[in-house]
């Protein structure tokens, strides 16, 4: 009887440990900035309705994507670099099954990316949340319609707008920020990317900055605890003269 029990808690105790070491992993990866500069494609009507390697029924109307390795579920930001439009996609599927393609978003996403046209664009991902065997639908659904974290008091928040590859992008939309009447918009640059960001929101102030930027027109966005080790820089000489 002792011997069973005590395999029986060694088995529990192996569960335990697995659950342990996911949620880290997700921890890990969470708001991680996963590839600065990708090309990412899109399907559409010929795989509407056809099963995904998921097991799932592909829908081209939802905000989904196809990648080669990360887990089902993993939810990714993607960023068109050329015009700063985001979208966040569940992975349910793999692909794309090209080499010089990192992502296959469904025609909902490509169609917000603003990449229908050309049918392709240069990207950046970054990881919300990564996926794994607990993964569910409406896990994801509220992922997906969450657009910043839990707002823990006496922090500092930083509010992104968007994301270029060229800078010139970056200064048009840091412009149309300075005009609306926002202050403390700034650049957070790394090697590849050049982020638009108002800096230094307080956790009172987060909510109203939110509520001004969506009813001056400006509903992308999210929200990232603000760290001191940022790299930030001025806007152009312009825009700090207004």
């Amino acid at each position: 009887m002792n011997s069973n029990r005590t395999i029986a808690d060694t088995l529990v105790m192996k569960k335990l440990a697995i659950v342990f070491l996911m949620l880290l992993s997700s921890a890990a990866f969470a708001d991680e900035l996963y590839k600065a500069n990708a090309t990412a494609s899109y399907y559409a009507d010929k795989f509407h309705g056809k099963k995904t390697s998921s097991g799932e029924t592909f829908n081209m109307y939802a905000f989904t994507a196809a990648h080669k390795t990360l887990p089902f579920g993993t939810m990714l930001r993607v960023t068109n670099l050329e015009n700063g439009k985001s979208v966040d996609v569940r992975v349910n599927d793999r692909g794309p099954f090209s080499e010089s393609r990192e992502i296959d978003v469904s025609k909902a996403a490509a169609e917000k990316l603003g990449m229908l046209g050309k049918g392709t664009a240069q990207v950046s991902l970054e990881i919300l949340q990564l996926g794994g065997a607990d993964s569910t639908t409406e896990t994801s659904k509220a992922a997906v319609e969450k657009k910043f974290p839990e707002l823990t008091p006496n922090k500092r928040w930083d509010i992104q707008l968007g994301a270029y590859s060229k800078r010139e992008n970056a200064e048009v939309t840091a412009q149309k920020l300075v005009d609306a009447g926002f202050k403390n918009v700034v650049f957070q640059r790394t090697s590849e990317i050049t982020r638009v960001v108002i800096k230094d929101v307080p956790t009172e102030n987060v909510q109203d900055t939110l509520a001004e930027l969506e009813s001056k027109g400006f509903s992308d966005y999210f929200v990232r605890e603000r760290k001191v080790e940022s790299t930030t820089s001025s806007p152009a000489s312009t825009i700090d003269a207004k």
